[in-house]
């Protein structure tokens, strides 16, 4: 669905996540034009995106002249129409709110190329609730990226039942153009994957603070300093195999089973937080960083940049190539 070269792309919504991914393509130099409804967050968002372009460039993430390039492309379209008329590659980006999404994905149907593909960046919904009011479903799959998208490199690909094969590898050779990590998720699952994982252990998180073990802050660095760390060189099932030393593996994990199934006993099992509790835990987070967000976003990123440019340095060269060195060799 590609008519080769780096496609024209439409984002739609600009919030956190389409903020995002617009500073991404901008600063890869891709043709991108941007489309919301409220005229305020077009003004302020093309500001933000000219703010981490630039950021891009500063951390080394992205080149002058191609960012100039990217900049130079940048078009905002004051309809949906002149945003999408031309795109080979529709990025929604819009609130989890289902009705919102279906509607427009609609809207975007109707005035989009026959052969463009949408993606919906969305951490709660599938696409198989998504196409509900499309003629065509083949062509939309989601596609949730982590934030800040600009520097995290995963991005999550789950196509929908109807979703055409020649469309999901379209958007995984896109992504992995602008130096993302695509995996595919094979089925859909309430979270996905990387929103069960983070939903998982921020219940913990959350409990050990309600519970006094720690403070916010604590809690915070015990995850980035502690299994946030090790889980950036190897993920929790590499971890063990690595501990093994390699040999029998599966009698290796069989055995940390024990100390896990005693801690397993001890988590917290709560499906909803109620509302003392959430006020409780919404206070401790606000005294903890209340005044230090700006300073404190800006060493995040700061330090994953750092985090990624290690990365670019591994045996393959990138994120992408790393999955690849992960998998098992093909049968011969």
């Amino acid at each position: 669905m590609s008519d080769g070269g780096n496609p024209k792309v439409a984002v739609i919504g600009l919030g956190e996540v389409g903020r995002g991914w617009a500073a991404l393509l901008v600063s890869a130099g891709w043709p991108t034009a941007l489309f919301d409804t409220d005229a305020r967050m077009l003004d302020q968002g093309e500001q933000e995106i000219l703010r981490r372009v630039d950021a891009l460039v500063a951390g080394g993430r992205a080149t002058r002249p191609t960012a100039d390039l990217g900049l130079g492309e940048l078009r905002i379209g004051r309809s949906l129409l002149q945003a999408v008329g031309e795109a080979q590659w529709i990025i929604e980006a819009l609130p989890e709110d289902l009705a919102l999404k279906q509607r427009t994905l609609e809207q975007i149907e109707q005035v989009a190329r026959m052969r463009a593909v949408i993606t919906s960046s969305t951490a709660n919904l599938f696409a198989s609730q998504l196409c509900g009011r499309l003629r065509h479903p083949s062509r939309l799959m989601v596609a949730n990226p982590m934030v800040p998208v600009e520097l995290m490199p995963l991005v999550e690909l789950v196509p929908g039942p109807q979703t055409d094969s020649e469309a999901v590898e379209s958007v995984r050779n896109w992504l992995r153009s602008l130096k993302r990590m695509p995996i595919m998720v094979n089925k859909e699952v309430p979270g996905h994957v990387v929103g069960r994982l983070t939903a998982a252990v921020w219940r913990e998180a959350i409990q050990l603070v309600l519970d006094g073990v720690v403070d916010v802050a604590t809690m915070d660095a015990a995850v980035q300093l502690g299994p946030g760390l090790a889980w950036t060189a190897s993920g929790p099932h590499l971890t063990r195999a690595i501990g093994s030393g390699g040999h029998d593996i599966a009698r290796h994990i069989s055995e940390r089973m024990v100390g896990f199934e005693t801690r397993w006993k001890h988590l917290a099992k709560w499906e909803q937080l109620g509302p003392e509790e959430q006020h409780r835990i919404g206070r401790a987070v606000e005294k903890a960083y209340t005044g230090r967000v700006p300073e404190l976003r800006q060493a995040r990123d700061k330090r994953l940049i750092e985090e990624l440019k290690v990365a670019d340095q591994g045996p393959t060269g990138g994120w992408p190539g790393d999955l690849d060195l992960l998998r098992p060799p093909e049968p011969k």
